[in-house]
């Protein structure tokens, strides 16, 4: 919805419901003005023959019957018992010293809120309570105003009476009407002009907001225009950059976790043949653990120089999958002299260069971690490829190794394991067995040539 519709609909409804209220106010305070000023007109015609009949009620219980009678002469007039048919003087207590119902004087009764305030000094009027006690003795019936006026003692001022006069409602209600009908006119013509005034305000801004509107989208598409070129030449530029980072970290990384998974882990299995040379009890075992450390710093050597070469093994490159799996758990069993159990079927689904290195290097660091923590106890690889996912698992039955005797691993070790997986796309878990041993597995999927470098 626009702006002016949004103003008509929402404004209109705030402006009737402030136009309903405030003719509600209005005119309940002119119906009051109008009412306290027939009262007080009242008063004043009361006030201008009561007054001087009633000062004897400054020594006297009741009036006298001279005062009586002429009151009864004055209110009995056709002219004034048409416009104001009862009336009654009231003194302290609520008792009734005359009344144009005879019955009533000399009674009691319980003061009417009027008499109270009229006591006070003030005029009141307000519409008959026709079931007040005395209305009822009397038996009227009929809906009239009274209005209570204060009668005071001439010298002195004190209130010394109360006059309830009792006055038609009939021309009251005709000019209540006509009040009413003109403070309402008054309220919606004034609400009227108001709401006019706003809504051609609002009607102008809209056409300016419009127009503003247009030119700015006009302007944006032009500014978003230059700034998708802008966004495809700096995507371009990031790429590029991007690129030749991720190429430069990756041949860095790929340094580092060869070295460590590759010559550190020999140098640190020599390491430990040192300690078992040490330990050696006749000449005979100590040459057989010379031997080995010769062979094991002899293939640490190599395997120094063919990552100096380019960081790949060659020889594994042509080789099926099972057969390196094999020539890795041959390798550790002729380094450490301990058993490892391959479980590796048939796997004919080609592999990428980088999944078979990442294959090599995770089963070599596997069974060097179980060797060292777990002294070689329960070595198991197993390999399978299901639906293009190739899961390989390491694993151990736990037990005490050597690893206490060589200094703590600050290397890549199991950090490398999960950033080779990772960096084919592929998924690292550890976790300790039951039984006591660990469990390393890495499932990833073959054949994925672009994960490869």
């Amino acid at each position: 919805m626009s702006l002016t519709r949004q103003f008509a609909l929402t404004g209109s409804a705030i402006m009737i419901v402030a136009m309903i209220a405030a003719g509600l106010f209005t005119a309940q305070i002119v119906s009051k003005a109008t009412i306290e000023n027939t009262a007080s007109s009242t008063a004043l015609l009361i006030d201008s023959f009561l007054e001087s009949l009633v000062q004897d009620l400054t020594r006297e219980e009741l009036l006298s019957a001279n005062e009586t009678t002429e009151l009864n002469r004055l209110l009995g007039a056709d002219h004034f018992r048409e416009r104001f048919p009862h009336l009654e003087i009231w003194k302290e207590g609520g008792l009734i010293v005359y009344s144009t119902t005879s019955s009533l004087i000399g009674r009691r009764f319980t003061p009417p809120p009027g008499l109270v305030t009229a006591l006070g000094g003030d005029i009141s009027a307000q519409y008959a309570d026709l079931q007040a006690l005395e209305h009822r003795v009397s038996g009227r019936d009929q809906k009239y105003l009274e209005i209570y006026v204060p009668l005071r003692e001439e010298r002195t001022g004190r209130v010394v009476a109360v006059a309830e006069i009792h006055e038609s409602t009939a021309p009251l209600e005709a000019r209540l009407w006509w009040v009413r009908l003109n403070s309402w006119l008054a309220v919606v013509g004034a609400t009227l002009l108001i709401m006019l005034g706003l809504f051609g305000i609002v009607y102008r801004g809209n056409k300016l907001i419009l127009l503003q509107r247009r030119q700015l989208h006009e302007r944006l598409v032009e500014i978003e225009h230059t700034s998708r070129h802008n966004h495809i030449l700096k995507e371009r530029a990031q790429r590029a950059s991007g690129r030749v980072a991720e190429l430069t970290e990756n041949y860095l990384r790929r340094i580092g976790a060869d070295l460590h998974d590759g010559p550190a882990q020999l140098i640190g299995l020599a390491a430990l043949t040192v300690e078992h040379v040490r330990r050696a009890q006749t000449p005979v075992k100590r040459e057989e653990e010379l031997q080995l450390l010769n062979s094991v710093l002899s293939e640490a050597l190599r395997d120094i120089r063919t990552t100096s070469k380019g960081l790949m093994l060659p020889e594994i490159e042509d080789l099926p999958l099972p057969e390196i799996i094999q020539r890795v758990a041959f390798n550790h069993e002729r380094r450490t002299g301990s058993k490892v159990t391959v479980h590796c079927s048939a796997i004919s689904h080609p592999l990428t260069h980088g999944i078979k290195i990442c294959v090599y290097r995770f089963v070599q660091e596997g069974l060097n971690n179980a060797f060292r923590h777990a002294g070689g106890s329960g070595q198991t690889v197993t390999c399978s490829l299901e639906d293009s996912v190739l899961n390989l698992v390491v694993q151990d039955d736990g037990g005490m190794g050597v690893g206490s005797l060589t200094a703590t691993d600050t290397g890549l070790g199991l950090a490398g394991m999960r950033e080779r997986v990772e960096s084919l796309g592929g998924v690292f878990q550890l976790s300790h067995l039951t039984s006591g041993g660990t469990r390393v597995e890495m499932r990833v999927i073959a054949g994925k040539e672009s994960q490869d470098g």
